[in-house]
């Protein structure tokens, strides 16, 4: 297994897989492997932590960091850390793999200097790496607006300690479809469809945590 950061070469193989791993699981579809090949271009990707993970020459994972901001109630800005879409092949999830390569980029992120890092996720998927509710750092959208998916890991500790705290989503999540289509056609056509991930991701996209 290697971990190692992403080259010009592997975007095809990393955005065919992000596609494969997405298919259907939020919505029917998705756009997740037009996310990546946008937000590469962007100049808040953090290409020291866009990485990929190799099981016998082969990638089956993949993580990509963007930087975003964080907004006192002073109005001091904290520079921080986002991602996604982080995606491991299907055939190797719940195996380890994606622990491997999170724990890895959070240890790189934290040597960085960074001094936390904020996500949009299923908490389920998260709270096992450290990852809280945003709501016990005073972390909102806006005020009194905590959702449930928006979810805190300080790589830092206090970091965010002693105030409340605005999420500034990173510019280069801010992603325009409308090249969608085109880019979608020249990938293998698959056929969208339900499925019950679907309306956890309903639920959780659309919950608040309350004071």
């Amino acid at each position: 297994m290697l971990i190692r950061t992403e080259r010009p070469e592997d975007y095809r193989a990393v955005e065919e897989m992000t596609k494969r791993a997405f298919w259907n699981l939020a919505v029917p579809g998705c756009t997740e492997h037009y996310f990546v090949h946008q937000v590469r271009k962007r100049p808040e990707c953090v290409h020291e932590l866009d990485l990929v993970l190799e099981e016998e020459g082969r990638i089956i994972g993949h993580i990509l960091f963007a930087e975003a901001n964080l907004l006192a109630a002073d109005g001091t800005e904290k520079k921080i850390l986002s991602f996604g879409p982080f995606t491991i092949e299907p055939a190797y999830q719940r195996k380890g793999y994606g622990r491997k390569l999170l724990e890895h980029a959070l240890e790189k992120a934290t040597a960085m200097g960074y001094p936390a890092v904020v996500i949009f996720g299923n908490p389920e998927n998260y709270i096992c790496y450290g990852f809280k509710s945003c709501r016990r750092y005073q972390v909102s959208l806006q005020e009194g607006v905590y959702p449930v998916s928006l979810l805190v890991k300080e790589l830092q500790e206090g970091a965010l300690a002693g105030t409340e705290w605005r999420y500034m989503e990173s510019p280069a999540h801010n992603v325009d479809e409308a090249g969608f289509e085109e880019f979608d056609s020249s990938f293998e056509p698959m056929e969208k469809g339900y499925r019950p991930t679907q309306e956890l991701f309903y639920i959780y996209s659309r919950s608040n945590v309350v004071r």
